[in-house]
């Protein structure tokens, strides 16, 4: 039952303006201006325990062009948990759009979200579009967050923050996936963006600092192709697991590293800093095998933290 006795507040304002990577793209498009109605979403979901011990999606507010409809029970390993898709209006995101999506797990409950289809960056003539996100988990909370890749077009400009706020007994599981562009559109549009700037840092509720990782991706700086950056590959993955020492220690032992050079795929795990968890990386061709290993790696998280494997993905998916 959604909570609606909350006030309506402003959304809150969006603004990578200060980042160097950005600075070049700050005039206002040529239609509408940066955050207007329509170009500035914001999404607040916060999930609990009901008085029978259901996890529910309590609290919900939404602003256009960001949508949630209400959450559903399909999940065969895990019925009780509450699975929720994140859907747009606006079509793909533009110059000057700007997003933020607040998600809080409280004491106990648990979440599966994701998207819809996969987030668009049309090209952009001016500005930028930005997100920011936050993440916060209370005692023993629990949350997949693994939304459809990220499919740059050519001139796109995009930078994302994302703040993991993860209590000690809790356990996120943050994924992210990119595409190098559109490959199979006209002649291939791979690796030809402006900017892609990703950050993620994880804390705990009394903002000690554990980790923070940001890439930088500036083709017209560095050639991604270059060997280091993503080479002969034009998928990446990038997963961040926060959970307890004891579980971290379980995945990290579970989880198979590799390089295939004959399917062109390849993955890799290491561990976060300050005992917060694991940090999982795949390169591939194609977005399917990609998915597909990032909902493996999910799995391995949920047997060693809920004793659930992850149910195999739908077929449209």
């Amino acid at each position: 039952m959604l909570n609606a006795k909350k006030e309506r507040l402003p959304a809150p304002e969006v603004n990578f303006d200060d980042a160097k990577e950005m600075s070049r793209f700050l005039q206002e498009p040529d239609a509408m201006y940066v955050g207007a109605p329509g170009k500035h979403g914001y999404l607040r979901m916060g999930f609990e325990l009901d008085k029978k011990g259901k996890s529910i999606m309590r609290d919900l507010e939404r602003r256009a062009p960001l949508i949630v409809q209400q959450e559903l029970y399909f999940d065969e390993e895990m019925p009780e948990m509450p699975c929720v898709y994140i859907l747009s209006s606006g079509g793909p995101n533009i110059d000057g759009d700007r997003y933020q999506q607040d998600i809080t797990v409280k004491k106990d409950a648990f979440a599966f979200v994701s998207t819809g289809a996969a987030t668009k960056l049309a090209e952009m003539r001016r500005n930028y579009s930005g997100l920011i996100q936050n993440l916060v988990l209370e005692d023993n909370a629990y949350l997949e967050f693994m939304p459809e890749p990220v499919i740059p077009c050519k001139n796109t400009r995009f930078i994302s923050d994302t703040r993991l706020s993860v209590a000690e007994t809790a356990t996120v599981f943050y994924s992210e996936i990119f595409m190098g562009g559109r490959k199979y559109y006209k002649d291939g549009e791979l690796f030809q963006y402006d900017v892609l700037s990703v950050c993620s840092h994880g804390e705990r509720p009394d903002g000690r600092e554990l980790f923070r990782e940001k890439f930088v991706i500036d083709p017209q700086v560095e050639n991604p192709r270059n060997l280091g950056v993503m080479g002969t590959f034009d998928v990446f993955a990038n997963v961040i697991v926060m959970t307890p020492p004891d579980k971290a220690r379980e995945i990290y032992d579970r989880t198979e590293v590799f390089f295939d050079k004959t399917n062109k795929i390849a993955a890799g795990i290491t561990r976060l800093p300050n005992d917060a968890g694991l940090l999982y990386k795949v390169l591939g061709m194609e977005p399917g095998p990609v998915k597909k290993l990032v909902r493996a790696f999910c799995s391995i998280v949920r047997m060693a933290v809920k004793g659930k494997k992850v149910p195999a993905e739908f077929p449209w998916r």
